[in-house]
């Protein structure tokens, strides 16, 4: 299995599973199609300029299908914060190489940098250079220092083996939560799961050290309000996480 591992600045380390090269020419099959009907939608109003001039009208058409094919991705991928329609279906995510936050200019170059990974026909550089790379990067994922992960359904564990509170701060606030259960990996999810359930392992130094960077990578996702960590212990805070992180997969 093919893996990405990083370390973030809190010293917290884990790995994401990439993307293979088949799930991801799926998911782009998907994404043609859906290019397909909005260019589709478009042609059917520029072709009203045919009352005007067919030439006029057949150049729109044209052009309609070129920022189609161009802003799809980018918006999308900006929107959804690395996702596409198919990469969606196919539970996949564009993220930075380093684990950083995804940027507008990446996004737009990866997308932009796809009509060279096309070339000559049904995608054979970039399929070639994607089967390549190590990491599964096509021409685009290299000049963006991006890679496509995919992300597993977020199993929940056994949550009774660790006491979770009776009130959670974090309830009160759902699009906190649901930020959370976006960004927040399965892989990163099992290790603060991890923690918790071994946390009377450590000794209390340890313990206090570990959870303040566990806590220090959660506030790195998305950012809290002061009302729900002021005067929280940083341990807390990571169980806080886990219960709206599980929330959703324990009411499924």
């Amino acid at each position: 299995m093919n893996e990405l591992r990083f370390q973030t600045p809190e010293g917290v380390s884990f790995s994401l599973q990439l993307a293979s090269p088949v799930s991801r020419m799926l998911a782009f099959a998907v994404d043609l199609a859906a290019i397909g009907a909005a260019a589709s939608i478009l042609s059917l109003a520029a072709g009203l300029a045919g009352l005007v001039s067919v030439d006029f009208a057949r150049a729109l058409i044209v052009l309609s299908y070129f920022l189609t094919s161009i802003f799809y991705g980018i918006l999308l991928e900006y929107a959804w914060r690395g996702q596409t329609i198919g990469k969606r279906l196919l539970r996949l995510r564009v993220v930075d190489r380093q684990g950083l936050r995804l940027s507008f200019s990446q996004i737009a170059m990866r997308n932009l940098l796809r009509f060279v990974d096309m070339l000559p026909f049904v995608y054979f550089v970039g399929g070639a250079i994607c089967l390549l790379s190590p990491r599964f990067q096509r021409l685009g994922d290299i000049a963006a220092n991006t890679v496509v992960i995919r992300q597993p359904r977020l199993a929940s564990p056994d949550l009774s083996a660790i006491a979770l509170p009776k009130f959670n701060s974090l309830r009160q606030s759902p699009h906190l939560a649901a930020r959370l259960r976006q960004r927040l990996s399965p892989a990163a999810a099992g290790l603060l799961f991890e923690a918790v359930l071994r946390r009377d392992e450590f000794a209390p130094e340890a313990r206090v050290e570990l959870f303040g960077e566990l806590a220090g990578y959660c506030r790195s996702l998305v950012e809290f309000p002061p009302e729900a960590t002021e005067a929280i212990a940083d341990e807390q805070i990571v169980r806080n996480v886990l219960d709206v992180v599980y929330e959703k997969a324990r009411a499924d």
